[in-house]
């Protein structure tokens, strides 16, 4: 039985939210319902967007990210993790602002391609054109070229995904947002790609590895585990 309790500041978006509770208790290996650690999640879709914070066009998230992880301190959370890659630009800013350590997901990602990939050479990344200005992922990802989709197709294939009328944001992870993120990928590929990283937590709800030839990675697999082994090691 596990005595620690895990938190996840949710809402960014609230169906990422959901798949990272499932990937934590998939991760878990548990055998019966008291294997499993306890998970308390505050989902607050209120929370300011993150590119539109990061672009100088919205407010910051910083205040209502910490004040949910705050939440999660109150109620006996032992760590916490966010489902969402673009928050990690506030990273340092939302852990000086909470009292439990905060697990970084795009530094455990680069942790595991060093270990998994260890020949690896260029990397194709789909995230937010907020994770991309701030060349978010070169902080954590050492010896490993990135490579971005060009800005036409990071608007009209990659956000119009994730942000259109029609997109995952809405509700909509069906074949629209689907085949406009395999196109995005396939150009990443064609460019010289070897790996492709899902870097945003919605992009995993519709993108599929069967649907390109190289591996596609997803960051919310890689802290579901990282979390899941750190917390085993704990006494």
């Amino acid at each position: 039985m596990h005595d620690k309790t895990i938190g996840i500041i949710g809402g960014m978006g609230p169906e990422a939210t959901a798949i990272l509770f499932q990937k934590l208790i998939k991760a878990t290996g548990a055998s019966k319902d008291q294997d499993h650690f306890r998970i308390v999640i505050d989902s607050n879709p209120k929370i300011p967007d993150r590119t539109a914070a990061i672009l100088g066009k919205g407010p910051s998230p910083v205040k209502a990210i910490v004040s949910a992880g705050k939440n999660l301190e109150k109620i006996g959370a032992d760590i916490a993790l966010i489902p969402c890659n673009t928050s990690h630009y506030f990273f340092d800013q939302i852990q000086a602002g909470l009292k439990i350590p905060l697990v970084n997901m795009i530094k455990e990602l680069g942790i595991f391609l060093n270990n998994s990939y260890p020949q690896l050479k260029r990397v194709g990344l789909l995230a937010t054109t907020g994770t991309v200005k701030t060349r978010l992922y070169e902080e954590y990802i050492d010896g490993i070229q990135l490579i971005y989709p060009n800005d036409i197709s990071q608007e009209d294939l990659v956000m119009t995904a994730i942000y259109g009328d029609h997109g995952i944001k809405s509700g909509n992870a069906g074949q629209r947002p689907r085949q406009l993120l395999i196109q995005a990928a396939n150009e990443l590929i064609a460019t010289g790609a070897n790996l492709v990283i899902a870097g945003c937590t919605e992009i995993s709800l519709a993108l599929r590895q069967e649907d390109i030839e190289k591996p596609l990675i997803d960051p919310m697999d890689i802290v579901a585990k990282a979390v899941i082994n750190r917390l085993n090691e704990r006494p």
